[in-house]
């Protein structure tokens, strides 16, 4: 499993998951729960929607920085 989310990508990610948590928290809902699949997505680097769509937000330099 290639990563396929950038840093960019990663932080929006997180910052749209924490917010969509707080906002579940704060309304007493589990809506909340729709955060944890960009938060989880973000963590772990991956996103399973990407291949299908051909997409990666990884800059070439970050890939092979880590080889």
């Amino acid at each position: 499993m290639n990563k396929n989310v950038g840093k960019t990508d990663k932080t929006i990610r997180i910052v749209l998951g924490l917010a969509i948590i707080g906002y579940g928290v704060y309304t007493q809902s589990l809506l909340g729960l729709i955060g944890l699949i960009p938060l989880g997505t973000a963590l772990i680097g991956w996103c399973p929607l990407y291949p299908v769509c051909g997409i990666t937000t990884v800059c070439k330099s970050d890939s092979a920085d880590k080889k």
